[in-house]
């Protein structure tokens, strides 16, 4: 028995990593590849200028981070602070999907959707546009350094970084208004700190696109850690037709194929492939189900005159009844796991949307003051501080009326210099207005005594906050 040192498993935890150099491949799936990128970096690097008019009051930007004013909008959904249970539900929502998505079609996010993989497709289609296809790129990075290699590499690290740096730059503009930040980078008015995000995430983009790759997708996300537990036997995932194509051997033309299975160990599979792996070994954890060594093996079965799909998207269980000797079964979309999934797929979506469309114009919040608890007036009676704030989630200013109920005989007074009218509290649009009020009313038999802050605004919509009235001490 070998000892750990010594085992070849072992040692390779050590080894040093080779580098993927990917052919270039052409196909359906190749050209889905295509399609997704050109889809998700046009939506990227184009929709911070969308502009949405929500009024004279509010941003234009249809979708914005407004950090200053604590507010993020995304079309005609506007989320503030205290709202930020939508963003955990849009969060929860997305995860569910991708749950989905992955128990049906395996990893086609990461494949086709997922940032690592389209920055990496799009540097390396940099990469071979300067330096040529896989040999002439490996040969030129292992060869010496001569002109042609330093030219080459340096125009290749110069179009990285001018892709990065549009890339942070594009970021940045999610947090800022997109026209005003790009004329100030025109006229040099630009902040230290939008500066240094833009150098961070400029350098971030660089390494993990330009250097990392395919090891940020083997040892960097989680993701292909637990995908596993997502799942079964009818899950689609790229699959290699093991009965009909071992055992596998080089074919000429005109050759027998007897004794010989329809693979002829071309290892173009291997050459196309993003993450280096060879899916001739079975489903693998670096698989990102990108479909390029289907359209290779494709590309191979026409050139020699067999069926295609010797690689393609199959099930577990097909590949084993096959194996088996047995008919295949169909394609199961709809199963216990599916089912299960779009239940709570469902029941997430109904309850944001629901969430969304019962959303108040404006929330009210009730402060009662600490310190003191209440005051005792020269006739008797009790008077208690509150601080309440009001949310005017809306684009126009508005006026709201303040009452209370629950307290008899109680009197509410409003402590400010500039504003008296309890019905006629004005608050700007999209502001906070804070008010100060006192409410006095004699001593009531129990203590603290709940009560209601009712809050109507111009239109009859009320909010309304329970809160006590207090006219003893705790330990009296």
């Amino acid at each position: 028995m070998n000892k750990p040192s010594e085992s070849p498993s072992f040692l390779s935890l050590f080894a040093k990593q080779e580098r993927v150099y990917p052919k270039r491949v052409s196909g359906k799936f190749r050209n889905l590849k295509w399609i997704a990128m050109v889809v998700c970096l046009a939506i990227y690097y184009l929709a911070p200028f969308i502009r949405w008019d929500r009024g004279p009051y509010a941003p234009d930007q249809a979708i914005l981070i407004d950090l200053p004013a604590r507010r993020a909008y995304w079309f005609w959904i506007e989320i503030w602070p205290q709202e930020v249970y939508i963003l955990t539900g849009l969060l929860i929502l997305a995860a569910i999907v991708l749950f989905f998505v992955t128990s049906m079609f395996g990893r086609v996010w990461c494949g086709y959707f997922c940032f690592q993989t389209i920055w990496t497709d799009l540097f390396v289609w940099v990469e071979r546009i300067v330096q040529g296809d896989r040999n002439k790129r490996k040969r030129l990075r292992e060869g010496k350094w001569t002109f042609e290699k330093t030219w080459k590499v340096a125009l290749t690290h110069t179009l990285w970084l001018i892709i990065a740096w549009w890339t942070a730059g594009s970021f940045v503009l999610y947090f800022n208004d997109a026209p005003t930040l790009v004329k100030s980078f025109f006229t040099g008015d630009v902040s230290t700190v939008v500066l240094g995000f833009i150098g961070g995430l400029t350098f971030m983009t660089y390494m993990m696109a330009g250097f990392a790759r395919e090891q940020v997708c083997t040892f960097m996300c989680p993701y292909a850690r637990f995908q596993s537990a997502m799942f079964d036997k009818d899950t689609l995932i790229i699959g290699y037709d093991e009965t009909r194509g071992e055992p596998r051997g080089k074919h000429k033309k005109g050759e027998s194929w007897d004794g010989l299975g329809d693979c002829v160990d071309c290892s173009l599979c291997v050459q196309v492939c993003p993450t280096g792996i060879d899916i001739r070994k079975g489903l693998q954890m670096e698989c990102i189900a990108c479909g390029l060594c289907a359209d290779a093996c494709d590309t191979t079965m026409e050139k020699v005159g067999l069926p295609l799909g010797l690689i393609k998207y199959d099930t577990e269980r097909r590949i084993e009844e096959r194996a088996a000797g047995k008919k295949e079964s169909p394609i199961k979309l709809l199963r216990p796991r599916t089912i299960l999934y779009t239940l709570v797929l469902s029941l997430v979506g109904g309850a944001m949307l629901y969430t969304l469309v019962m959303r108040p114009p404006f929330e009210m919040n009730v402060l009662h003051d600490r310190n003191p608890l209440f005051v005792k007036l020269s006739n008797g009676d009790i008077r208690n501080g509150y601080r309440i704030k009001v949310l005017n989630k809306t684009h126009q200013h508005q006026t709201f009326a303040l009452s209370l109920r629950g307290l008899e005989g109680a009197a509410i007074r409003l402590n400010s210099p500039t504003q008296q009218d309890l019905k006629h509290l004005y608050v700007r649009a999209g502001h906070v207005g804070q008010f100060k009020v006192f409410v006095q009313a004699a001593a009531p038999a129990e203590s603290p005594k709940e009560f209601s802050f009712t809050l109507t605004n111009e239109h009859g919509t009320e909010a309304e906050v329970t809160t006590v009235f207090v006219s003893q001490r705790p330990n009296d």
